[in-house]
Order: structure tokens, then C-alpha cells, then sequence
């Protein structure tokens, strides 16, 4: 990896860390629906352009259930539900609940498309749900205050993400990312335009707020689309994705800095094992070959049992 790619990568993590401390700050006072709408509004007004720059459009055309499909799963929905999260946990907590993504991805592939997991990266699928486990041991709680229902949105979010990705797998393989990115923003906002319209604001909007959404769609969202994109294409998908072991830290960081939100031993200590998870989920890093005969030589002795 070069030192720009390298560059782009903590830029991209920055950029997708900050969209956590940015929806902790819009989403009390816009609600978590007109926010996202406003988000993949602005992010389908600056993409949409670059796509008919680049002669990207016609890759949209007779696409437009499988886009519908995508922007639902990967950016309305997922969006809606992370931004309710944050009215009630911190950027850093979401963020970490957001790195699971990738354990939903391996598991939905498992399911839906066949895709075979290796024992490392099914030891990583537990391991890294044991981390969330971890993580929100007798906080998760239901009651008036709590913050259960937010930790199920949040995992619900990574989860349609999961889903999302076996989806595009299957309907638009061969399609420029960037047109799926820019046609998916588009569908997002048409989905979500009828319930801002009915839960829009009845108060003021500060500036401030104001300000937070413009970041997550400019910023966070379009610029964000673009970085990705750029580094699929030049380092490979596998080392793209490791940008999702440098979202959390920086969340936390944005969050502490910004929002005086504390930084406790459990979210450390949670994160690192939802990212050790992760990082054995995706093959990022895979068991010893030692480790490897040892697993299948238990799993043995399990059947045999």
C-alpha cells in the first residue's frame, strides 16, 4: 500500500468515524428519519453528477429494482436505525456496534450464497459476537432509559448491511461501484422523502445541527463513496475493508473530543474483541496452521462424541 492509499484510508476512517459524533449531534433535533433523508439526499445530488461525468449512467439502466433493493437495505434502512441509536448511546459504542458488519456479511454469505466459512473465520463469527456480549453485559437494558432498543437497532443495521452485500453479490456483480453508490443514495432518498415529509421538525433547527448534516452528506457519505471506491480499485477489496478496524478508535476519539463522552474499559476491551473477531471473520488474519489442526482435530472429537 502506498503512502497515499495508506493516507486515504485513515482519511476514509476519519470521515466514517466522524458520521457517528455527526448523527449524535443532528438526530435529536431532526429525528433519525429527516436526517438520513436529508444525508443520502445531498450524497445522490453530488454523486449523481460524477456518475454522468464518468458515463456511468447507462450502467443503471433495467437495474432499477436491484438499486431500490440496495439503497433500501444498505443505506435507508441501516442509516435510520443507527442515527435512532445514537439518541441513546455513544458515538463510540455505535461505532463499535457498527464493526460488526462484517460478521453479519460472512454469516448471511454462509447462508444465502453457500459461501464456505473456514473454522477461522466461524471462530471469528463467535468470537466476535462475544465481544458484543462483552461489550453490553448488563447494560442492555429495556426498561424506561435503557439502552436496549438501540443496541438492537444498531445490530439490526449491520445486519441489513449483511444482507445487502450478498444481495449486490448476486444482482450487480459487474456493475461500476459507483454507479450502484450513486443510484442506491437516489432510491434511499425517494424511500424516505414520505416519512420526513410527516416527521419533519416542528421546531427550529440550530445551526449546528444544520451543520452535522451537511458534514454526513457531504463529507461522510459522498466524499466517503468516492475514497472507497478509489481504494477497492487500488489495493484490493481485502485491504480496503480494513478500514473497519479504524472507524471505532476514531468515533471514540471524535466523541471524547467533541461530545465529552467517556471512554470506559469495557468499550476497549469489547472493541477489541469485535475487531479480533472481525479480523479472523474476514480472513484479515487467519489461524496457524497448528491452531487450524488443532480446531479440526476438537470438532472431531465433538462428532465423536
Amino acid at each position: 500500500m502506498s503512502p497515499r492509499d495508506a493516507a486515504e484510508l485513515l482519511l476514509l476512517a476519519a470521515l466514517w468515524g466522524g458520521s457517528f459524533l455527526f448523527m449524535r449531534v443532528a438526530a435529536p433535533e431532526l429525528g433519525p428519519v429527516p436526517l438520513i433523508a436529508l444525508r443520502v439526499g445531498i450524497a445522490a445530488l453530488l454523486l449523481l453528477p460524477v456518475l454522468a461525468w464518468r458515463g456511468g449512467l447507462s450502467q443503471l439502466r433495467g437495474r432499477a429494482w436491484p438499486v431500490i433493493v440496495v439503497g433500501a437495505l444498505n443505506s435507508a434502512l441501516p442509516f435510520c436505525l443507527l442515527a435512532y441509536a445514537t439518541l441513546s448511546v455513544t458515538a463510540g459504542l455505535a461505532s463499535i456496534l457498527n464493526a460488526t458488519s462484517p460478521l453479519w456479511g460472512g454469516l448471511v454469505a454462509h447462508v444465502w450464497l453457500k459461501d464456505r466459512l473456514t473454522r477461522g473465520r466461524a471462530l471469528g463469527l463467535v468470537v466476535g459476537f462475544a465481544g458484543v456480549a462483552v461489550l453490553m453485559w448488563g447494560r442492555a437494558s429495556f426498561k424506561p432509559g435503557g439502552a436496549g432498543l438501540a443496541v438492537v437497532a444498531a445490530l439490526a443495521a449491520t445486519l441489513s448491511y449483511g444482507v445487502a452485500a450478498s444481495y449486490t453479490k448476486r444482482r450487480l456483480t459487474g456493475v461500476n461501484p459507483l454507479a450502484v453508490a450513486a443510484g442506491s443514495q437516489l432510491a434511499a432518498v425517494l424511500l424516505l422523502l414520505p416519512g420526513a415529509a410527516v416527521l419533519w421538525p416542528q421546531h427550529a433547527v440550530s445551526p449546528r445541527a444544520w451543520q452535522a448534516v451537511v458534514a454526513l452528506g457531504v463529507l461522510c457519505t459522498a466524499v466517503a463513496y468516492v475514497l472507497y471506491f478509489r481504494l477497492i480499485a487500488h489495493v484490493g477489496p481485502a485491504k480496503a475493508i480494513a478500514v473497519t478496524f479504524l472507524i471505532p478508535p476514531f468515533a471514540m476519539a471524535w466523541g471524547g473530543l467533541f461530545l465529552a463522552e467517556a471512554l470506559t474499559a469495557r468499550m476497549v476491551a469489547g472493541a477489541a474483541v469485535v475487531l479480533v473477531g472481525t479480523a479472523l471473520a474476514t480472513g484479515l488474519v487467519k489461524l496457524p496452521a497448528r491452531a487450524r489442526a488443532s480446531a479440526a482435530e476438537g470438532v472431531e472429537g465433538a462428532r465423536g462424541a
